[in-house]
């Protein structure tokens, strides 16, 4: 904290939120306060029901289980300081900010990666079923999981120190109701050129690789569904990645 004290005048950072009216306040803390509930409430029901079902104990669930534990996290770092803004404190710390910046990009491509492992494991289950249970084993699940959780947060982390080497003078208001990258940018009063770049290389395949993963994934299923003569053979195929669709 005492480096922060000699590279920047800012200590902490004041979130506007999404409405300055006063009036407005307490209608916004009881929907998003009913709104983090039933997310929460939801995805722990979806992880009691995954771990006490022995019919749901396949990969497919497993990762499912994570991506539901991932947005109860992800969730969590962002609406309860939604709330306490609503009511009284729109002042942030600016290591409070930073972690939670850090956080949210963490967690957000967690998500991510954990829908293109999932698309992964539905792909391997259409086209090549006779080796699914060896190929997606309970040892690779394991690995693609911390695969999925490791390279956000290095990615995260990387963003966030990048991030607590620039400058802030007097700007201290972000025009937002969370910590996010490039609204800390536009207050720096040092130069972003670094950050600027590692964001159009690096943030750009963090991101598009878990999308062109699960493009990629579907065009081969939906290849080989369409090779399948009878509709039901079609429906029962497609109906395993109901669970992957829906989420």
């Amino acid at each position: 904290m005492e480096r922060v004290n000699q590279t920047s005048s800012v200590s902490e950072f004041i979130l506007l939120g999404l409405s300055s009216q006063p009036e407005d306040q307490k209608p916004l803390f009881i929907l998003f306060l009913t709104m983090y509930l039933v997310t929460i409430t939801g995805n722990l029901f979806i992880i009691l029901a995954i771990h006490s079902d022995p019919q749901l104990q396949t990969p497919m669930y497993f990762f499912l289980s994570f991506l539901s534990f991932t947005d109860i996290c992800f969730t969590t770092t962002i609406v309860p300081r939604m709330l306490v803004s609503f009511l009284s404190e729109k002042t942030i710390s600016y290591a409070g900010c930073l972690t939670q910046m850090y956080f949210i990009y963490a967690l957000g491509n967690t998500d991510s990666f954990l829908l293109a492992v999932m698309a992964l494991d539905r792909y391997v289950a259409i086209c090549d079923p006779f080796h699914y249970v060896t190929t997606m084993n309970h040892h690779r699940c394991v690995l693609l999981v911390a695969f999925s959780c490791s390279l956000p947060h290095l990615h995260s982390l990387l963003h966030t120190l990048l991030l607590n080497r620039l400058t802030f003078c007097d700007n201290n208001v972000i025009h937002h109701f969370l910590c996010d990258l490039s609204p800390l940018m536009k207050l720096s009063c040092s130069s972003t050129f670094l950050n600027e770049i590692v964001i159009m290389s690096e943030c750009s395949v963090v991101l598009v690789t878990p999308f062109l993963c699960i493009t990629f994934s579907y065009i081969r299923i939906l290849i080989t569904v369409l090779k399948i003569p009878s509709a039901a053979g079609k429906r029962k195929a497609f109906s395993t990645c109901g669970s992957h669709l829906t989420v």
